[in-house]
């Protein structure tokens, strides 16, 4: 029932966060330059057909207005129709959220793939050469901008050696293998990103970890050092690291604007590209709400990992 009651509390934190962020994004939107109906009507129509456009958008209504008719649509799932082609804007998004959240995913689990075996050998060998290698790795990883190393990649994986295509999105329904193939270098371009990040964490939250005395004590009664990792140490390291992973979602979901328009991929983030060019104010509302959805959802599931991992967080 305690974790019940941990879980509503979080839930019901989230909401006025949301609200926040759907205003915020909303006056944002409001004060850049351009006027959407002149995106509408063309470039060239006349005053009556730009006044026309805006009263049809809904622009010639007071900005508080116009606030309280976007909240009460979104409150019942119409995030209203897109500025330039006219096509329902959650459809649109749904139809391009499987391109980034594939994206996002494939980068973490290869991410975590390699920063978890990584940072645990560097805490294990602290001091040694490996551990320097490690460290200089993710300073390298870290430094690398997106753009440059998705470049390489292409450069060395697809051009070179022809392994994996260079381009393009194949949705898994259609094809799970293909699907993988496609995915497998942009995915790498941001888990280089990730794993860089998230080894130094495991590294300094495991070495803390090993320091501490009951694993002096497990060490003690002979325990070996996988057992000692695997029973004592992995969860009480985890807890900083897990933090780290849901800082990570927010700069993935960032990075895919970049990386989609290196490899062709018609996600979000090229849509967002996309919106702003055209002005197209509800497609761009709508993938501001619908990220923030989401990374608000990552974020509730890290304060449940907390609860789950350290049962005094529950309790406070």
């Amino acid at each position: 029932m305690g974790f019940l009651r941990f879980v509503a509390k979080r839930v019901l934190y989230t909401l006025p966060v949301l609200a926040i962020v759907a205003l915020l994004t909303f006056l944002m939107l409001e004060l850049t330059p351009g006027d959407p109906a002149v995106v509408v009507a063309g470039a060239d129509a006349s005053p009556e057909a730009i006044a026309a456009a805006r009263e049809s958008l809904g622009l010639d209504q007071p900005l508080p207005q116009r606030f309280a008719d976007y909240v009460g649509n979104v409150v019942t799932g119409d995030l209203g129709e897109s500025f330039t082609s006219g096509v329902p804007v959650l459809e649109t998004i749904v139809s391009r959220l499987p391109v980034s959240m594939s994206l996002t995913l494939g980068a973490l689990v290869i991410g975590l793939v390699i920063a978890i075996p990584a940072g645990i050998f560097a805490a294990v060998k602290s001091g040694s050469w490996l551990d320097r290698f490690t460290i200089f790795n993710t300073s390298v990883g870290m430094a690398s901008p997106e753009f440059f190393v998705g470049l390489i990649l292409i450069l060395v994986f697809s051009l070179t050696l022809g392994w994996f295509p260079a381009t393009g999105y194949v949705p898994f329904a259609d094809d799970p293998v293909e699907w993988a193939n496609r995915l497998v270098l942009p995915a790498l371009t941001l888990g280089v990103g990730v794993a860089a990040e998230v080894t130094r964490h495991v590294r300094a939250s495991m070495r803390d970890v090993l320091q501490r005395d009951y694993i002096q004590t497990a060490r003690a009664k002979g325990l070996s050092t996988a057992s000692v990792i695997g029973k004592h140490g992995l969860k009480n390291a985890a807890l900083p690291v897990v933090t780290v992973l849901g800082l990570q979602v927010r700069r993935l979901l960032a990075g895919t604007v970049i990386v989609e328009q290196i490899f062709a991929m018609n996600g979000i983030g090229t849509l967002a590209v996309r919106a702003v060019f055209h002005r197209d104010l509800p497609m761009l509302l709508g993938i501001a709400l619908v990220t923030a959805v989401i990374v608000l959802v990552v974020n509730l599931l890290v304060d449940l990992s907390y609860g789950y991992l350290d049962p005094k967080v529950r309790a406070a």
